[in-house]
């Protein structure tokens, strides 16, 4: 049995950068880092003895007899990958929704590949993790997706993210003080839309024709080093939320499904309540909004807010762990072989038997 936690990331700088298309030609990069928010992945060898011979449970359950009949594109495309040929049992767990923004798709993949190497008694490096969970998305699956997500859950911390035009990427652990994290921490703030999307789907509205936003992207690009600055500087945090408007006001400019009425209404409300800046967390178009509070004035944020699920965070230094480790004691592999050379019988109710 193999238990894999992985964390949720929270991007400020950047995103948009991050994507092939983009970086590959004028380079990229994020500042972002993991939060205590996590999606486990328990991973089992399956004895058998059951009728099918992969189990996979998530938001919905499945029972299948080969690789080809898993609908979960994540799932199937990395046991694929890792020419997984034998019978298992998945089961996956969040702390927050899918579909929100929080790089929940990515930390899914990076945590399934982490456990399925466990599984085979293997150890990959971060490096390695990051690279091949980019390869299954973007490759494998041919998700509109960028190459932040699957680092930031690999590695952890509080990260520049640098994309190369060569394809390399760099994960540069950003050095502050544990009095200044905690400072920039204590001015944030996340809140829940209730809006559901899928990010390739919002991205695909933008990601096709990022050669025409240019200059709006070099802008994007240049605020990572701004928001680097100020954060290892002396100077006001606030500049940091100042930024982050900056930044969403740039970003909305990408494509009109970034942003919403019902969402320019919650971040409106917020600002004239104290809210310096703040975003959209991901792709956009729901999911998380991320609002930067001073802490005079998080009630009067929280109130004006009420209706919306409010989620305290704090940052997290850990990338992928195995975090439970206990290697199968009874070998099936004959037992296995044995089954695919026979006809076994399906199973049945003792209702549906006839004389």
């Amino acid at each position: 049995m193999i238990i894999c936690r992985t964390p949720f990331r929270v991007s400020f700088f950047g995103g948009g950068t991050d994507y092939p298309g983009w970086y590959r030609e004028h380079g990229g990069q994020v500042l972002s880092t993991a939060i205590d928010k996590f999606c486990y992945i328990t991973l089992r060898y399956l004895p058998p003895f059951f009728e099918h011979k992969i189990r996979a449970v998530y938001s919905k359950i499945e029972q299948c007899q080969s690789l080809e009949d898993i609908k979960h594109p994540a799932i199937r495309e990395t046991l694929r990958f890792m020419n997984f040929d034998r019978n298992v049992e998945i089961h996956h767990d969040g702390d927050l929704p899918a579909r929100s923004g929080m790089g929940s798709s990515s930390s899914f993949t990076v945590g399934l590949l982490h456990a399925l190497y466990a599984l085979k008694g293997q150890m990959p490096s971060k490096e390695q993790l990051a690279r091949e969970s980019i390869q299954i998305e973007q490759d494998l699956i041919k998700e509109t997706v960028g190459s932040q997500d699957q680092c930031a859950a690999a590695y952890g911390g509080f990260n520049h993210i640098i994309f190369h035009k060569d394809g390399e990427i760099e994960v540069r652990p950003l050095t502050l003080s544990r009095s200044r994290l905690t400072e920039l921490s204590d001015h944030l703030m996340l809140f829940y839309t209730g809006i559901m999307r899928t990010a390739s789907d919002v991205a695909d509205t933008y990601v096709e024709n990022l050669g025409a936003k240019e200059a709006l992207l070099r802008t994007m690009h240049g605020m990572v080093d701004e928001g680097i600055k100020i954060v290892q500087s002396n100077r006001c945090i606030c500049g940091f939320g100042e930024l982050l408007n900056e930044a969403w006001s740039a970003k909305r400019s990408l494509s009109p499904n970034i942003s919403n009425g019902v969402v320019d209404d919650f971040y409106a409300r917020a600002r004239e309540n104290g809210a310096i800046g703040g975003k959209l967390i991901g792709a956009g178009g729901g999911g998380f909004l991320l609002l930067f509070v001073p802490p005079s004035a998080r009630e009067r944020v929280r109130e004006e807010l009420s209706e919306l699920l409010h989620v305290p965070f704090t940052f997290c230094r850990h990338g992928s762990q195995i975090i439970f480790y206990e290697p199968q004691s009874a070998d099936y592999r004959q037992s296995e072989r044995d089954r695919r050379n026979r006809s076994i019988s399906s199973f049945r109710e003792l209702g549906t038997l006839k004389d």
